[in-house]
């Protein structure tokens, strides 16, 4: 089979989300994927991947590596190294895609197809812009989109979700039915409130709940602080695999516009997603399971994609009440109650 390189140089949730597009290409071709280090984790647990490659990309990701030549040429012998006959560049609208087609074209890649608002020249043999795929469109669309462009389709039989392999089974996996309460995010503006994380957490528990909460090894302070006497703190106590398995055995997960909203969806457990507007829940918001989205998206802040929240007290977040995340807990569960094996 032919090789296609699909690059997706960025962050975790949108490496889960580029899975259908993966997936289309897998049906005709074998897959490289070359994602960015922060998304790398889980490129190995996407159905349809052959083979994968990391590379920081300067014009993506944040912070920044150098451009110097030596990084640059680390990722052209990675490219020399894939021998790929074609590639797909999935990009967000806010992302360009020239640089990375510079270097294919100076790897020999003789076919490339992307999405460029900017006069491509000869970069681009498939070029769409936002007439092709607006700005609006869900990012698992988008992906699809550019896929299609490039003449893969998913095969009728595949629902177009965003999903991933099974992993082993964790042993920090609680016994009996839990609800994953995920604190933090890669942004400050992304965040729930710590105390309204907190006191979740003592509203789940006092209803009879069994709770977990999840985090980073650099997040054990917060997650210590969320579980108190109510949850069991795994903060920093498990590797990506065995955080997807955590996720994949809670009834419910509640978590901001980060990663592991979108690992959840992607292995069908319903989601409370505390969703800060910077970016648009139109185009961010999970897919593979069902969704309540909380938090103000019309807030000032809305679109901005500020790191840090822009407005004095972060009502966007902090106006949505403990209470009403336990409502949506509940009414996920009321209607659509997973069965986990």
């Amino acid at each position: 089979m032919r090789r296609v390189l699909v690059a997706r140089l960025d962050s975790l949730g949108d490496v889960v989300l580029a899975g259908p597009a993966i997936r289309a290409v897998a049906e005709h071709a074998e897959v490289v994927l070359l994602t960015g280090p922060r998304g790398a984790g889980v490129a190995g647990m996407l159905p349809g991947v052959t083979d994968r490659m990391v590379w920081d990309a300067p014009w993506i990701a944040n912070p920044a590596p150098e451009a110097t030549p030596r990084h640059v040429r680390r990722l052209e012998r990675l490219l020399d190294h894939a021998a790929v006959d074609e590639a797909v560049i999935l990009t967000s609208f806010h992302q360009s895609s020239l640089p990375l087609a510079v270097e294919l074209r100076l790897c020999g890649v003789s076919r490339i197809t992307a999405l460029s608002e900017d006069y491509p020249g000869s970069l681009l043999d498939v070029r769409l812009t936002s007439r092709d795929l607006p700005w609006e469109l869900h990012e698992v669309e988008r992906a699809l989109g550019i896929a299609a462009a490039a003449g893969f389709a998913l095969p009728a039989d595949d629902d177009g979700l965003p999903a991933l392999l099974p992993q082993p089974r964790s042993s920090l996996r609680p016994a009996g039915e839990y609800v994953v309460v995920h604190p933090g995010a890669d942004a400050p503006a992304r965040m729930w409130p710590a105390e309204h994380s907190a006191r979740l957490v003592a509203l789940l528990a006092s209803a009879g709940f069994g709770v977990v909460v999840t985090g980073t090894p650099a997040e054990r302070e917060l997650t210590a602080a969320v579980a108190g006497d109510h949850g069991i703190d795994l903060g920093g106590a498990t590797d990506l695999r065995g955080l997807v398995d955590l996720l994949a055995g809670a009834s419910a997960v509640v978590v901001g516009n980060t990663g592991p909203a979108h690992i959840a969806a992607a292995v069908r457990t319903p989601v409370v997603s505390l969703f800060s507007p910077v970016v648009s829940a139109g185009t961010w918001a999970p897919r593979g399971a069902p969704v309540v989205v909380l938090g103000d998206q019309s807030a000032a802040c809305a679109g901005s994609r500020a790191r840090t929240c822009p407005v004095p007290g972060h009502p966007c977040l902090a106006d949505v009440t403990p209470e009403a995340a336990f409502r949506a807990v509940e009414q996920l569960l009321g209607v659509h109650p997973k069965a986990v094996a």
